[in-house]
């Protein structure tokens, strides 16, 4: 049976760094080699790193949904994963919390020489955006990143990706200057894809060009494609539930309905937003 007075399981305290410590704890004994999960025992950076994915998108999910009641749950499924690679790298000898938590404090003080140090507030937004990236490019320097594309993650979703291999690029000069230009190349795009009709690798890197031009025709747009990506799929699922609950009315499903009905259907659910 739990103990009651052990900290570890119950304690209800609203204070910071107390509950930061208590999760630190728990995450050590989960890991502890002879007391611990089987579960968590086994897990590496490799078999986490899916999870963390995950949980950043779940984040995600909840703000683009304005799920606040959801929100506090979904960061704190995001806060163990850190938490996790902390215990990891501990154990490894790599890294610690406590220096993960130094290493990103010391980073926001020396990107913010406007408010930690001598250099004037009174700047703009967009000129701040300008100084934060000149920096990150001189640390990518020091850690021998020299070339323009690179430190930009493999790991990230291919749509955000995109988008900042491209703002990379145009930062050094290589981008359309003219929509019309983006508009032009996305037709070009899609012919060259009819064309590839047939040939199953041809069609795929076709499918990835025009992918890559929409992505770089938002931007020019300033529209986060993810984004939009993600209030589409929201928007299919919403209409096609509206589907769902009309044919379920009649006591059918979708598969015993027609195409055609069905897009009379999804009409209808359009009209009614």
């Amino acid at each position: 049976m739990a103990d009651p007075t052990d900290p570890l399981i119950f304690d209800a305290t609203e204070d910071d760094a107390r509950q930061m410590q208590r999760l630190l704890a728990i995450m050590a004994c989960l890991r502890d080699p002879e007391r611990g999960c089987p579960w968590d025992i086994e897990q590496t950076y490799s078999t986490i790193a899916p999870y963390t994915i995950e949980e950043a998108h779940e984040v995600a999910d909840a703000i683009e949904r304005r799920a606040w009641g959801e929100l506090e749950g979904e960061l704190g499924d995001l806060l163990l994963q850190a938490v996790y690679f902390a215990q990891m790298g501990k154990e490894d000898g790599h890294f610690t919390f406590a220096s993960i938590a130094r290493n990103v404090a010391d980073k926001m003080v020396s990107r913010h020489p406007h408010i930690f140090g001598d250099e004037s507030r009174d700047k703009s937004a967009e000129q701040q955006t300008l100084d934060w990236e000149r920096q990150k490019a001189a640390e990518r320097e020091l850690k021998g990143e020299t070339r323009t594309l690179d430190g930009v993650a493999l790991g990230l979703p291919a749509l955000t990706r995109a988008l900042k291999l491209q703002k990379r690029a145009a930062r050094v000069g290589f981008d359309w200057t003219d929509v019309k230009d983006v508009l032009a190349k996305l037709q070009e795009e899609a012919a060259e894809l009819a064309e590839a009709e047939g040939d199953a690798d041809a069609l795929e890197d076709e499918m990835g060009d025009l992918l890559f031009v929409l992505t770089n025709l938002a931007r020019h747009k300033g529209v986060d494609p993810e984004a939009a990506l993600r209030r589409t799929n929201a928007k299919f699922t919403r209409r096609f539930a509206a589907i769902e609950d009309a044919l379920a009315a009649g006591g059918r499903t979708p598969s015993e309905a027609s195409l055609e009905e069905m897009d009379a259907l999804w009409t209808a659910a359009k009209r009614a937003e």
